[in-house]
């Protein structure tokens, strides 16, 4: 084998839903503010008992029934995720109790919102080195637990869920090489921190960022896959806000490509963004199988992460 491939996907989201109108009695906000900064209506938000495990388990075992494969076979697991509760044992750990497997590694990878990109070439690389054959990859976030809901400025963006991802070793490779960075100096734009924690960002330094200099970035992981950006029949960025996505997915020339919009119904989920969405327009059939999909996550510690992969 000289490559790995995406089997199958799968997501979950909290039953609770969370509009922008049940907002507007939390804080000083309506709507129309909302949607006309960010483009969120709706999100999903955990009960109590919902932890990040809980989620991340849910949406892998949905992957794992759809890949055909048993949990006897996944030898890896890898969890993406910035606001589990508990240091050890760790989310990945837990999802593997969860879910029966036999003796997998279990390791979670904190990138925040690239967090799932990253999780996903850590994978593929381990499939490539033979270390690993069958992996899950998963994206999974309780942000409402670190939010302030007196902050109008963040408590309208973000939302709760879980998407991941089946890789299996394959002939030819059908996940492409990725492309990482970080602005170490930017670090500090989007935080989590203190006791409690809780989530800060500065908005505009974030927006600025992601719309200037992405786009770029972007191509050159088309580029590193032999892909032109107008081949693409899908592009999934972070859900960070509409008004990132649309200008970003215009700069690329992703002229005939579906445009992931999940933001609008989830909000931002953070490392669970990406593959909470791509699974959801795989389950919707939007995207023809073996199509080049742009993946895309970026945000926390001002870092991004991006591959071309093929439609599962």
């Amino acid at each position: 084998m000289t490559g790995s491939r995406i089997l199958a996907l799968g997501h979950y989201q909290p039953a609770k839903v969370l509009t922008n109108d049940d907002l507007a009695e939390l804080v000083d906000t309506d709507d129309a503010w909302i949607t006309s900064r960010v483009g969120i209506r709706t999100r999903h938000i955990a009960a109590p008992d919902e932890t990040v495990d809980a989620m991340a388990a849910a949406a892998a075992a949905k992957a794992l029934a759809a890949s055909g494969l048993a949990a006897a076979d996944i030898d890896l697991v890898l969890v993406a995720t910035c606001t589990a509760t508990d240091r050890s044992p760790n989310t990945a750990a837990r999802v593997a109790a969860r879910l029966g497997l036999a003796a997998p590694a279990a390791m979670d990878v904190n990138v925040v919102c690239a967090g799932f990109t990253h999780a996903l070439a850590t994978a593929d690389h381990a499939v490539r080195a033979g270390s690993a054959r069958n992996a899950l990859v998963i994206g999974a976030e309780k942000f409402t637990d670190v939010v302030d809901w007196t902050d109008r400025s963040t408590c309208v963006l973000v939302g709760d869920g879980a998407g991941a991802a089946v890789v299996t070793a394959a002939a030819e490779p059908e996940i492409g090489p990725v492309l990482w960075g970080s602005v170490p100096e930017m670090g500090d734009a989007v935080r989590i921190e203190g006791e409690p924690a809780r989530f800060s960002q500065e908005g505009q330094a974030v927006y600025r960022w992601a719309t200037t200099q992405l786009p770029a970035v972007a191509r050159q992981v088309c580029e590193r896959s032999g892909v032109r950006p107008e081949e693409l029949a899908g592009v999934v960025l972070h859900q960070a806000n509409l008004r990132i996505i649309e200008p970003v997915a215009e700069r690329i020339g992703a002229v005939n490509a579906v445009i992931a919009r999940d933001v609008v119904e989830s909000g931002n989920t953070s490392a669970a963004s990406v593959p909470l969405a791509f699974s959801k327009l795989v389950e919707r059939r939007e995207i023809p199988s073996g199509a080049p999909v742009l993946l895309f996550g970026f945000g926390g510690n001002l870092s991004y992460a991006g591959q071309i992969v093929r439609c599962p």
